[in-house]
């Protein structure tokens, strides 16, 4: 009573088609399915790209960034005339 049977299913894709028509349903599910394809393409470039070496010369990023500032030279102090301090 409570799940869909063969006929509910195909109800239902007779009313989406209807509604949709048959050239933007399919346009739709192509692009859902490219969709798909293109994400399953970058999970697995991201997977190869973590257990390959970087190529020589570039710097591998497993130490963190140090932050620290640097001290910062002292200023010169310069005597004050008795003219500056009047003022």
């Amino acid at each position: 009573m409570g799940s869909f049977s063969l006929w509910h299913i195909l109800i239902l894709a007779l009313i989406l088609l209807l509604v949709f028509g048959g050239n933007r349903f399919s346009s739709m599910m192509s692009d859902v399915a490219k969709g798909l394809k293109n994400f399953k393409q970058g999970m697995a470039d991201d997977d190869k790209d973590q257990r390959s070496p970087p190529p020589q010369g570039q710097i591998r990023n497993d130490r963190p960034i140090d932050v620290t500032p640097e001290p910062r030279p002292a200023e010169p102090v310069t005597p004050r005339s008795d003219d500056q301090a009047d003022r």
